[in-house]
């Protein structure tokens, strides 16, 4: 039983190191680039709404600390990725931005807060409500994960490619979520919501990265061609020059 415990709160640990730092690959990218085309608004800020909910639920179901921990500093680089759209995409003043990212990070705290105490009291003085209310965060962070990719995929359909989105992101999310499914098969109860939650977070990334496989390359090629018809035309108009319509015939 130790061992068991042992074990989950390791996987759970490594998981959490992941998702901790998934973001920050994303986060660089468009810093350093300066631009967030690509990459959705709404992908980023459905996310750090999922992992309010997804907090709340660990926290009341102690699933374990490494767990409870995770979606706290993911929300936290998600909140941070989505303020970043808003000034490289949408072009907020620097200072708005700033302040949508304290008042929403504050305002998520409060909730969680609040949440966890409020379902804590019902499970005592309600269980069958209490556990209903603690469902629903467990179902809610499982629609949001999976809406929150809807509008990647629709980015990825509209560009024909996958652009915009951190492979190393896409990538470290993957296997946090993987040691995470791992840590809960060794709780002493198997928690169902959560690993779904981690599951399509799996589901999703993998089919954003076998996006990229088969569209990249082919965009690539269309814009080789294109550059070459371009390159080809200004060839061909050079070497054939117009004459000057203000030169005179000499007499």
């Amino acid at each position: 039983m130790k061992e068991q415990k042992t074990a989950e709160n390791v996987l759970g640990t490594i998981g959490t190191i992941l998702w901790c730092g998934q973001l920050i690959p994303q986060a660089w990218k468009t810093w350093r680039e300066h631009s967030a085309e690509g990459l959705s608004a709404s992908f980023m800020l459905l996310w750090a709404l999922a992992a309010i909910f997804l907090g709340v639920y660990n926290i009341v179901q102690d699933i374990n600390i490494p767990l409870i921990v995770q979606p706290q500093a993911f929300g936290f680089l998600a909140v941070i990725c989505w303020t970043q759209c808003l000034y490289y995409q949408s072009k907020k003043p620097f200072i708005l931005c700033l302040i949508i990212l304290v008042v929403f990070s504050l305002g998520a705290t409060g909730f969680e807060v609040g949440m966890t105490f409020a379902l804590r009291h019902a499970l005592k003085v309600h269980p069958e409500s209490g556990n209903r209310g603690v469902q629903f965060f467990g179902i809610m962070s499982s629609v949001l994960v999976s809406l929150g990719l809807v509008p990647q995929y629709i980015e990825i359909w509209k560009l024909k490619q996958v652009k915009g989105v951190s492979y190393a992101f896409m990538t470290i999310d993957i296997s946090g979520a993987v040691f995470s499914v791992l840590s809960l098969a060794f709780k002493a109860k198997w928690d169902v919501l959560a690993s779904v939650v981690y599951s399509l977070v799996i589901l999703l990334d993998g089919l954003v990265l076998i996006a990229a496989c088969i569209l990249n390359p082919r965009a690539r090629r269309i814009q080789r061609q294109e550059k070459a018809r371009l390159d080809a035309e200004k060839a061909e108009a050079a070497s054939h020059p117009s004459p000057s319509s203000g030169s005179l015939n000499p007499a």
